[in-house]
């Protein structure tokens, strides 16, 4: 579990097949400061574990899938990556709920630079459209941001549905701590939508299973501490 808030920028520093998948090293003095045998650390919003590490770097495993869903596809040496060491159980919740579990892609579509900070429009997967919501959290290369805009919900039968996009906003800390300083239109990013956003879509894919309001289902369960009707002996 993860919260978005970028420890370090590291860099990949070799990349070696392994299987049909690689194995990574990436440099991240701070990441490794406390890091042991199979702990987790966020690379660029991916979550990875640690399979073996130095003084300033680490190693960790990547599976063909892992690669498919996310940038990771065709890392080379000295590409930089954000960093987050797992959050500790007494930590802050200083961003949003994040598991390092990417649901797919975005392409940067436009930058927009203002006076200290940067707005950036980045393109959704038709799919998780849904899972955004102006003013709500997404994590974006493992940063955790807030939407500052969104693409209109499409009207109903209106055919073909038009490219989604998001908007956020990134403040002068963001910039500068994180590797979306430099992203430029034409980069792909990894997105994590909201988990609660995702549970929700989930849940209502289930019509089924949810009881009629007012039906039998929905009272609540006989409680064997509560009188029964007309009262205690």
């Amino acid at each position: 579990m993860f919260t978005g808030i970028i420890e370090e920028i590291g860099e990949v520093t070799a990349v070696d097949p392994s299987g049909d998948g690689v194995r990574l090293t990436v440099r991240g003095p701070k990441s490794v400061s406390d890091a042991g045998h199979g702990d987790s650390i966020s690379v660029s919003g991916v979550c990875l574990t640690v399979v073996g590490q130095g003084d300033d770097w680490f190693t960790a495993d990547v599976m063909k899938q892992t690669l498919d869903m996310s940038t990771l596809d065709g890392v080379a040496p000295g590409r930089v990556v954000n960093l987050e060491r797992a959050m500790a159980a007494h930590g802050r919740l200083g961003g949003h709920i994040v598991q390092g579990h990417i649901d797919g892609t975005g392409e940067v579509l436009d930058v927009r630079p203002g006076a200290e900070w940067q707005v950036l429009r980045i393109s959704l997967p038709a799919e998780l459209a849904p899972l955004v919501v102006d003013k709500g959290s997404i994590a974006v290369d493992g940063v955790s941001l807030t939407v500052s805009d969104a693409s209109p919900a499409p009207s109903t039968g209106s055919g073909t549905l038009a490219q989604a996009w998001f908007e956020v906003s990134l403040i002068p800390e963001t910039l500068a701590a994180t590797t979306l300083g430099a992203r430029a239109p034409g980069d792909r990013v990894n997105l994590e939508t909201d988990i609660l956003a995702r549970h929700v879509q989930r849940l209502l894919s289930f019509p089924a299973a949810m009881p009629a309001a007012g039906s039998a289902d929905t009272a609540f369960p006989a409680d064997a501490s509560a009188p029964t009707e007309g009262g205690s002996e």
